[in-house]
């Protein structure tokens, strides 16, 4: 065969394949690229944060083909931990527990991998696979500051935060087993496959009728070589294609066969189209929606996590400063009862008072002594698990044993913060993530609901298909030639209608994607109805704690004087070692529920905060940092006074 031949041929050849990757690309790219007006962005990930939902670079032939390493995961403490080290202590502001929290806190780099987990989701619906779904809840594995909030988010058991969906239907006997999410029409494999097979063959039959018939041989054998190649690719408007390209090459040691060798080529290109189930961006591209809305609701449970975390983490620093101040009062106490004890000595020693006394006294001493270590060992508990909250190991010796000094006290303003209890309503509507997920999961039970009512049509296809073959016994050449020039052309197009005759299946999941979109939206309503009930109660729970606080303030103050009166008393001898001691027992009760009057205060406020949606925003947390784990930003923490007074003394059980 002429080389004019042989390029004519080659030059066909690359025409067909060539048609077929421009088609693809240019679909694929609008299948992949056309967003809907109304849907939702997903928030700007940091920099630090890989990104993948993007494949592999192509421009080397093993990039799609080699696994992506995942960096193995940092168990190191940031260098913030050392920088409020001093003398040996843990010197800690709530500003620099929120921020070491955001930086160290298990359940925040725990939860910081469902970001990613939801970028592989987006990868594999962009192929054309289907979404393996992602954890929404919230992780909770820091032991401590569970505080007082009225809960109306969901927290689950799985390494990501939850097995509940954020539509609030559960896995169990109580709930739904499995969903309608992914059901509909098949959706094409978006990613191209190139598929090729060699082989080879030597058969021989054993002639069986004599050698006269089988042209004087006792049996007949023959080679065969064969090498298939096909290219597929699917895309979202419904649309498939398959280009076959099969060739072979037979030789023979029989009489009777007209070509040997036997060369043979031919080619043929398929298109089909779903013309009613399976037809249309939509309902093809409704995988990618998905995961793109997966992404949200990552973003938003993300929120949800640092708003729990943080709130978390200013409970157990108030936990830790009442620890802390109670141990002071406990030493005051002790003081107290010693000096009686003291003075009781005296006076039994010069006979105005009786030795029974004495003994009084020293009982006293030994409970004073006994809620002094309580206070202590509590401080030490208090302090281990602020450590262990904000940060990842504690195997440094000189972490593990620091105590954690609380630098900052409460400051209660004189007029009680003019929040208005229906703005913060509103703003909680708005603000909170668990209404943003439900919202986004309802988006993504609509594109559920369309897709299964679509699979309700029966299924009508056309198919056109083009080729041509060429067989020859000359050479490769002019079978390939023939294959390719028009000369044995093979065309058609046929329809393809499968029509379901009861059609139960499809019926019972498209109705049930509606009972589940409608408990949904029910779902929804209920967790607005909890918000609000959230809010007030945490608003009215605030208002009481200030008025506890004041109460005991007023208490303490009282037991102050009456204490210092009756000691007064007892000095000029007009009171008894019994009036002394009660008073001073009523006096640290007192300071006792001061103590726990302010904490109840601080909480009250963290959670009127989280309830309202106002947590990030209060403090200034911005969440890309802290989906990076690095933050640049101190928190803005108000109603806090630094601390004046040095620490107790021995705060540190006594062994």
């Amino acid at each position: 065969m002429s080389v004019s031949r042989s390029v004519l041929m080659c030059a066909r050849a690359l025409a067909v394949f060539s048609l077929i990757v421009l088609v693809s690309t240019a679909v694929f790219a609008q299948s992949t690229a056309q967003t809907p007006p109304d849907a939702p962005q997903a928030q700007q990930r940091p920099a630090n944060l890989p990104d993948y939902s993007r494949p592999r670079a192509m421009y080397t032939f093993y990039g799609p083909y080699a696994g992506r390493h995942v960096p193995p995961i940092n168990l190191g403490n940031v260098h913030r931990v050392q920088d409020v080290m001093k003398d040996g202590k843990m010197m800690l502001s709530l500003s620099d527990a929120i921020v070491l929290a955001l930086e160290n806190n298990l359940d925040i780099a725990i939860a910081r991998y469902n970001l990613s987990i939801a970028d592989t989701d987006l990868l594999r619906t962009k192929g054309g696979g289907v979404n393996r779904g992602v954890s929404a809840g919230v992780v909770q594995g820091t032991p401590g500051g569970t505080g007082t909030a009225f809960s109306s988010g969901s927290s689950g058991t799985g390494a990501g935060g939850t097995t509940v969906s954020p539509g609030g239907a559960a896995t169990g006997s109580g709930g739904i087993v499995a969903s309608t999410a992914g059901v509909g029409p098949a959706v094409p494999q978006f990613d191209p496959a190139v598929t090729g097979t060699v082989q080879f063959e030597r058969q021989e039959s054993v002639c069986n009728y004599g050698a006269a018939i089988c042209g004087g041989l006792s049996s007949i054998g023959a080679n065969t070589t064969i090498a298939d190649f096909t290219y597929t690719q699917g895309w979202a408007t419904g649309t498939s294609a398959n280009l076959a390209w099969n060739n072979g090459r037979t030789t023979t040691n029989s009489p009777f066969t007209s070509f040997n060798p036997n060369l043979n080529a031919n080619f043929r290109l398929s298109m089909r189209q779903h013309l009613t189930q399976g037809f249309g961006l939509a309902v093809n591209r409704r995988f990618i929606l998905t995961a793109r809305n997966d992404r949200l609701i990552t973003d938003a449970a993300f929120r949800q996590q640092i708003i729990t975390t943080v709130t978390q983490i200013q409970d157990l620093y108030w936990d830790l400063v009442n620890a802390y101040e109670n141990v002071r009062v406990q030493q005051e106490a002790l003081s107290f009862a010693e000096r009686t004890l003291s003075d009781n000595r005296k006076q039994v020693e010069i006979g105005t008072l009786a030795p029974i006394e004495i003994v009084h006294a020293q009982s006293q001493v030994a409970t004073a002594q006994q809620q002094l270590i309580a206070a202590q060992t509590n401080l030490e508990y208090q302090q281990l698990l602020m450590k262990n909250a904000i940060t990842r190991n504690m195997s440094d010796p000189k972490l593990a044993t620091a105590p954690v000094i609380p630098t900052d006290t409460m400051h209660l303003t004189e007029t009680a913060p003019a929040d208005n209890l229906d703005e913060l309503v509103a703003a909680a509507l708005k603000n909170r993530p668990e209404l943003d997920e439900s919202r986004i999961d309802l988006q993504n039970r609509t594109i559920t609901k369309k897709a299964a009512r679509q699979a309700l049509w029966p299924t009508l296809d056309v198919v056109g298909f083009y080729g041509g073959s060429g067989v020859t016994n000359l050479d490769y050449d002019s079978a390939l030639y023939d294959a390719y020039t028009n000369r044995n052309p093979d065309r058609g197009v046929e329809f393809q209608l499968t029509i379901p005759i009861r059609n139960r299946v499809a019926q019972a999941d498209q109705v049930r994607s509606e009972l589940e979109y409608r408990q949904a939206e029910m779902r929804f309503q209920q967790q607005q109805n909890n918000i609000v009930i959230d809010v007030r109660f945490s608003h009215y729970a605030l208002e009481q704690a200030r008025a506890q606080v004041k109460a005991a303030t007023a208490a303490r103050d009282y037991a102050l004087e009456l204490m210092k009166a009756e000691q007064k008393k007892y000095e000029l001898g007009a009171s008894t070692t019994y009036l002394v001691l009660q008073l001073e027992s009523s006096y640290v009760q007192a300071q006792s529920a001061f103590l726990a009057a302010t904490t109840n205060y601080e909480k009250a406020r963290v959670d009127l905060d989280r309830a309202s949606g106002f947590t990030l925003e209060h403090l200034g947390i911005m969440v890309p940092e802290a989906m990076s784990g690095t933050v640049t930003h101190e928190p803005t923490v108000h109603e806090v006074a630094p601390r004046t007074d040095a620490p107790p003394a021995g705060t540190q059980p006594q062994k």
